[in-house]
């Protein structure tokens, strides 16, 4: 087709005062967005070409590239947005699905938002956490109702635990979604900051075996890179069932990121795509899941728990309840707003519900059942800071996944064309010229800083509360009062308005 009917999404302005056509920022850009015409001895710009990842922008050495809005509008429209309009098009001239990456940026209410927390005052004194002692650390995994001791009076040992310093975790990525440096970022810090990071779907790569300790292996339904070895190098395993992003469908990973080493990671040919079914082809009831969760276990000597991984969807508690009679140590369930390498932009943003919701309902599900202890919840899908960790933690979670937060940590830019395998930070990509953009050791250190100043925030929190241990605020709604929030929302989210 000739003629494009799509107008580009953003404007490239270049101050040609302060230009020295230098080229830099041709050399930098993967999207082919910038290039030297040499008869008129000046830099030019592909307007239609860039995703505004801003990476020109911030290496220009003479501050000469700016990036804005394509100013260009549509006849006003409430309904035939330009945004709709231009999806339109793109279909009309691809006949493809319309696809991007990281998670949902519409407008819809975010919970965490309307939610505040609680402070002590005169007959409740707040705690300092300079000076006084603050735990955070966190225990992952089925706990008894009580404790059993054997003939002699000894207890029987627990079942295994995840162990965390602080309650957070890096979340899932896969090698090949994301490249090999962003791994070796994601599990140094992990080690360093005595937390967990997941693998993803694509297998562990054999320079990440020595982080064993911190790591979770993932077991998905495309099986890549599973085998006996990978399932003993993780602390835990994660049985991915589904994931905020895109519930009720698979995986899919481009040829063209499948290079060598994604190849022999993932036990895949050479170039090859690697698609996940949506559904696992041996589950198909909750009895299928518990022989799938015993089969692991019975694989690695019932030496690590085993955790499932759901999206949240409205009968959320429902599909927890039967997990965790199926004997998972862990559910992970991951929101509506949670990040991805690459899916259905209608998917994204109009399958599932807010991670807020799903908590609340899990929790109070878990709890009317009896089982809220035999089972540790991790919840993801948009943790923007250390108030959204502590407000989750209040709703009943144990600890948090995040992914968006560490990528954007280590450079990224969210201008959500993960898909493309052209990140021009080296975070989602296989491109060797760019997955060197990002040095481990940049990388590690910024997750590094990221993760003490949330833990610090989070015992600030804690102490204005009251509270000197994490475990004592899990599950304690008294803690949260709602505003801008109808009486529905509120009984969903287990909590009182503020100023009652």
């Amino acid at each position: 087709m000739s003629l494009s009917l799509k107008n580009p999404e953003f404007l490239i302005e270049r101050n040609y005062d302060r230009c020295i056509n230098c080229q830099v920022c041709e050399r930098q850009c993967a999207n082919d967005s910038h290039y030297y015409d040499e008869e008129m001895d000046k830099m030019l710009s592909k307007d239609e070409n860039c995703v505004n990842c801003q990476r020109c922008v911030t290496l220009c050495p003479a501050n000469a590239l700016s990036i804005r809005q394509y100013p260009l509008e549509y006849r006003k429209n409430s309904n035939w947005t330009g945004e709709m309009i231009n999806n339109i098009y793109k279909q009309a001239e691809s006949g493809g699905v319309l696809l991007t990456g990281m998670g949902n940026p519409t407008p819809k209410k975010i919970y965490w938002d309307h939610i505040l927390l609680n402070a002590s005052q005169v007959t409740n004194p707040s705690i300092d956490p300079l000076r006084e002692p603050m735990e955070l650390k966190t225990f992952l995994g089925r706990k008894p109702g009580k404790l059993e001791f054997d003939e002699n009076g000894n207890p029987f040992p627990l079942p295994p635990q995840l162990e965390l310093d602080t309650p957070i975790m890096f979340s899932a990525m896969s090698f090949g979604s994301i490249s090999i440096n962003a791994c070796r970022s994601l599990a140094r810090a992990a080690t360093a900051s005595g937390i967990m990071y997941n693998t993803g779907e694509g297998g562990l790569h054999q320079d990440l075996y020595q982080y064993k300790e911190n790591t979770i292996v993932q077991v998905a339904s495309g099986r890549f890179g599973v085998h006996q070895e990978y399932l003993e190098a993780g602390a835990a395993i994660e049985i991915k069932i589904g994931q905020g992003a895109k519930p009720g469908i698979g995986g899919h990973l481009p040829g063209e990121k499948v290079g060598d080493e994604v190849s022999r990671t993932r036990m895949i040919p050479l170039g090859t795509d690697a698609l996940s079914p949506a559904p696992h082809h041996d589950i198909y009831s909750i009895e299928d899941l518990r022989q799938l969760i015993y089969a692991l276990k019975e694989a690695t000597d019932y030496t690590k728990p085993v955790s499932v991984k759901i999206s949240a969807v409205h009968n959320v508690a429902a599909i927890a309840t039967g997990i965790a009679t199926a004997g998972a140590d862990i559910i992970s369930i991951d929101g509506y707003r949670g990040g991805t390498g690459a899916a259905p932009t209608l998917i994204r943003d109009n399958v599932g519900i807010p991670i807020e919701l799903a908590l609340a309902a899990v929790d109070e599900r878990l709890r009317r059942e009896g089982l809220r202890d035999q089972v540790s919840l991790v919840i993801g899908g948009t943790i923007r800071n250390s108030a959204d960790i502590v407000k989750a933690i209040a709703l009943g979670a144990d600890t948090v996944y995040i992914a968006s937060a560490a990528l954007i940590a280590m450079g990224c830019h969210m201008c959500q064309k993960c898909y493309t395998g052209k990140c021009n930070w080296g975070i989602a990509t296989q491109q060797p010229d760019l997955v060197k953009r990002l040095n481990p050791e940049i990388g590690e250190e910024r997750l590094k800083n990221l993760i003490r100043g949330w833990s610090l925030e989070i015992k600030e929190m804690l102490g204005g509360m009251g509270i000197n241990a994490i475990e004592s605020l899990r599950g304690n709604r008294l803690m949260l009062r709602g505003i801008d929030l109808n009486e529905r929302e509120l009984a969903v989210l287990g909590i009182k308005h503020a100023g009652e």
